[in-house]
């Protein structure tokens, strides 16, 4: 008696279950990188992705038939303006093992401060503990384990996107002692941050963010699972799965219709080919679609990036690296091109 085969590949990756929609739209990091620097530097940034272009540049892999000659490359666009720094926390070991806040310290924020206040409800700004806390942490410089900067992106800076609210995320300090982080952090305070200050051209970078979401889906879109024919024992249905089995106290790996999309994902290893402010060498003809024009500090990341368009992404020093430093890419045309078809 014929039956099909007792076994197949599991499909999806179980490493990325449970497949729900991301808590926050700007996820945090989980994990930092240990950068190996005499001098402190913020190991992340924030932006906005735009859309994509395709430029020509110098092939430099030695290995490549193309070895200095122009070769054709997608790239996506991301619009970075200048992020403002509201505080600086360290975090040390508790009772519990557990990385918690030592204590935090607020810059002078002037008029940006109350309009963070105002933006979002229950962020509290507290001045009067600044000098008290300062000292708490200086005295307990050698329980810190790290520093962080707290920051604010100025998305009132970006038209196209058409929003105010800022978003708020957490940016670890690495290199040097954290007595120099701890001064590094102090500098920056009530003021703002370049990308140019966290990132250079030709070098990796992890982009951490939320994917497209697609919303509630079958097992075919979601899991590529193969449709049997439908004159095929018809009863059983179409474009659907069998049994998943009892699976009591364990996940099933059988594939199940839900959620597809807006997943918190990391890309490793996206390189930066291109820094610029100038504007006019990347806005085509009539502006990007569904975002318009570019009008702060862009970078032009090679290959394709996770989110949809206005999306913000966490841009992170490579925690895996497969070079530990580039060449800056000579970058001979940028596409502009109408992209309105």
């Amino acid at each position: 008696m014929g039956h099909r085969k007792l076994s197949s590949p599991r499909r999806g990756s179980a490493g990325l279950r449970p497949r729900k929609r991301s808590e926050e739209l700007l996820p945090s990091p989980r994990s930092y990188p240990e950068v190996n620097l005499p001098n402190p530097v913020t190991l992340g940034f924030v932006g906005y992705k735009v859309g994509m272009t395709h430029i020509f540049m110098i092939d430099e892999d030695r290995s490549s038939s193309m070895f200095g000659k122009e070769i054709y490359v997608p790239v996506t666009v991301l619009e970075t303006p200048p992020i403002y720094v509201l505080a600086l926390r360290a975090y040390g070991l508790n009772n519990r093992g557990e990385h918690s806040v030592m204590g935090e310290v607020w810059g002078d924020l002037g008029d940006f401060g109350k309009f963070i206040t105002r933006r979002i409800r229950g962020l509290k700004i507290d001045k009067e503990k600044k000098e008290h806390q300062l000292k708490d942490i200086e005295s307990n410089l050698e329980s810190v384990s790290y520093f962080r900067l707290l920051v604010s992106t100025q998305p009132h800076l970006i038209p196209a996107l058409g929003k105010k609210t800022p978003d708020i995320v957490e940016v670890q300090i690495g290199g040097g002692n954290t007595k120099n982080q701890l001064e590094y952090g102090l500098k920056l305070l009530g003021n703002t941050l370049s990308v140019r200050d966290v990132f250079k051209e030709g070098q990796l970078m992890d982009i951490i963010g939320v994917t497209k979401g697609h919303g509630f889906q079958g097992v075919i879109k979601r899991y590529g699972v193969q449709e049997l024919p439908r004159w095929h024992k018809h009863r059983k249905g179409s474009r659907k799965v069998g049994t998943k089995g009892p699976s009591l106290g364990t996940p099933s790996y059988v594939p199940q219709p839900g959620q597809m999309g807006f997943h918190r994902r990391t890309e490793y290893n996206k390189r930066i080919l291109k820094i610029s402010d100038d504007t006019k060498l990347i806005n085509p003809k009539g502006g990007f679609v569904r975002y318009g024009l570019v009008k702060n500090t862009y970078l032009l990341v090679q290959g394709s990036t996770i989110g949809s368009i206005k999306r913000p992404l966490f841009l992170r020093y490579p925690i895996r690296p497969y070079s530990a430093q580039l060449p800056v890419p000579k970058v001979t045309y940028v596409d502009v091109n109408s992209k309105q078809g």
